[in-house]
C-alpha cells in the first residue's frame, strides 16, 4: 500500500470507481428518453394528420384545461401583477418618471409574467394530472385494453390532451396578461403617488404587436410541452399506485425544468425577430 493509499478516506476507491458507471448510466438514460420523446413526436404527428376521430376527447381536455383553470390563473396573475407594481414603485419612485412603472408592469407581465407563471402553475395542476391519469390507466392495463379492441391509445389519449393544451394556454396567457396589469394598476393607485391616467399612458408607451405575440407564441409552446411530457410520463408509469405517485411527481419536476428552458430558448429566438 502506498503513502497516498493510506491517506485517502475509506471508500473513496469505490467512489471514483462508480463514476464512470454512474456517468455512462445517465447517458443511457438521457438517450433512451430522447427516442422514447421522438417516436411518441412522430405519433403524435402520424395522429393528427388522419381523419380525426377525438372531437368529444378534445373539447372535455378544452373544457377542463381552459375553463377550469382560470380561478388559479386569475389568482396568480393578479397577485405578480400586484407585486410587480409595488417592487417597481420601490425602485424608480423619485429617480424616473412615474408613468415609467406602468411600463414596467407592461413589460413584465405581457413578456414573462403571464406566459411564465401561468405555464408553471398550470404544470402542477394539468401536467400532474394527465400524469396520474394515464399512469392509473397503464398500471390498471386500460390503455392494453384500448390496443387488444383495435384503438390506438396515442389517437384516443394523446393527441385530444395536447392539442386541447396547446389551443387553451394562450386564451389564459391573455387573461392572465389582463389580469396582471389591472392589478398593477390597482396595486400603484394603493400604495404609489401615480394616478391611472399616468399608469396607462406607460403601459400604452410601451405596449406593442410583437410583445403580445411574443406572450402567444411561448403559451402555446408551454402548453404543448406541459400536455406532452404530463402523457410521455405517464404512459411510462409502472408499479402500481407507488408508480403513479412517482409519474406526478416526475411530470411535475420534467415540466418545469422544460418550461424555464424553453423560456430561455424562446426568449433568444424571438427577440432576436423582434
Amino acid at each position: 500500500m502506498t503513502e497516498n493509499d493510506r491517506q485517502r478516506p475509506a471508500g473513496t476507491g469505490n467512489f471514483i470507481a462508480r463514476i464512470p458507471a454512474a456517468v455512462g448510466g445517465s447517458i443511457i438514460t438521457v438517450l433512451r428518453h430522447s427516442a422514447g420523446l421522438t417516436l411518441l413526436t412522430f405519433q403524435v404527428v402520424l395522429a393528427i394528420a388522419r381523419p380525426p376521430r377525438y372531437y368529444r376527447a378534445l373539447m372535455t381536455q378544452m373544457y377542463d384545461m381552459g375553463i377550469g383553470s382560470i380561478p388559479v390563473v386569475v389568482l396568480v396573475a393578479a397577485l405578480a401583477g400586484a407585486v410587480t407594481s409595488q417592487q417597481s414603485g420601490y425602485q424608480f419612485t423619485g429617480t424616473v418618471p412615474i408613468w415609467v412603472i406602468g411600463s414596467v408592469v407592461a413589460a413584465s407581465v405581457l413578456t414573462e409574467l403571464g406566459p411564465l407563471v401561468t405555464a408553471l402553475v398550470l404544470v402542477g395542476r394539468i401536467g400532474a394530472r394527465i400524469g396520474a391519469e394515464l399512469g392509473t390507466m397503464v398500471v390498471t392495463e386500460q390503455v392494453d385494453a384500448l390496443r387488444a379492441v383495435g384503438r390506438d391509445p396515442v389517437e384516443q389519449l394523446v393527441v385530444p390532451r395536447v392539442l386541447a393544451g396547446t389551443l387553451m394556454l394562450p386564451p389564459l396567457v391573455v387573461l392572465a396578461d389582463f389580469v396582471g396589469i389591472a392589478a398593477g394598476l390597482f396595486g400603484a393607485l394603493l400604495t404609489l403617488p401615480i394616478t391611472s391616467a399616468e399608469f396607462i399612458y406607460g403601459v400604452r408607451t410601451y405596449f406593442h404587436d410583437f410583445a403580445l405575440w411574443f406572450g402567444l407564441i411561448k403559451a402555446a409552446v408551454f402548453g404543448a410541452t406541459i400536455t406532452f411530457i404530463g402523457c410521455y410520463v405517464g404512459l411510462r408509469a409502472t408499479g402500481g399506485a407507488e408508480g403513479v405517485g412517482r409519474t406526478t411527481t416526475s411530470v411535475v419536476v420534467s415540466g418545469t425544468v422544460a418550461i424555464m428552458f424553453w423560456d430561455a430558448v424562446l426568449a433568444r429566438l424571438l427577440k432576436a425577430f423582434g
